[in-house]
């Protein structure tokens, strides 16, 4: 499992012209599933996401987490973070997991986060989705599980 992570001031997803998910300063992630991925995946990368220290605390350095700083966090699934490049000039597919088993290990994380106590804001699985964020800082890490 891949979640790339923004820290951001704000941050939505647009559907058919419809915001169906928005957060404030909080992290917006975009995740991806592979093959073998499993639930015990999506629960470690709910904790590293609820857990990961890259907002500020009052000596400046990148020392709390979003869940220290009252922030949101938006998922976004986004299976082309396993597009494999290597070879030719179209993306491989092949390390995607398919959706009827990427969908609910989606729901899992979203899951996994709110019992952690996140406030959780989500895109829509295999919609065409707008997102659209202010990364602060900028700050982006991609997560590999």
């Amino acid at each position: 499992m891949r979640g790339l992570v923004q820290r951001v001031s704000r941050a939505s997803v647009t559907v058919d012209g419809a915001v169906i998910g928005s957060i404030g300063r909080g992290l917006c992630v975009l995740v991806g599933v592979t093959h073998r991925d499993d639930a015990a995946t999506a629960a470690a990368l709910a904790a590293k996401i609820w857990n990961l220290r890259v907002f500020e605390g009052a000596d400046g350095r990148m020392d709390l987490p979003v869940a220290d700083v009252g922030g949101e966090v938006l998922i976004v699934s986004q299976f082309t973070l396993y597009g494999d490049t290597r070879k030719g000039r179209r993306p491989s597919w092949v390390d995607a997991a398919p959706p009827e088993q990427a969908e609910p290990l989606i729901d899992a994380v979203v899951d996994e986060l709110r019992a952690l106590g996140a406030t959780v804001a989500t895109g829509r699985f295999r919609a065409d989705m707008a997102v659209a964020l202010v990364n602060d800082g900028p700050v982006t890490l991609l997560l590999e599980l």
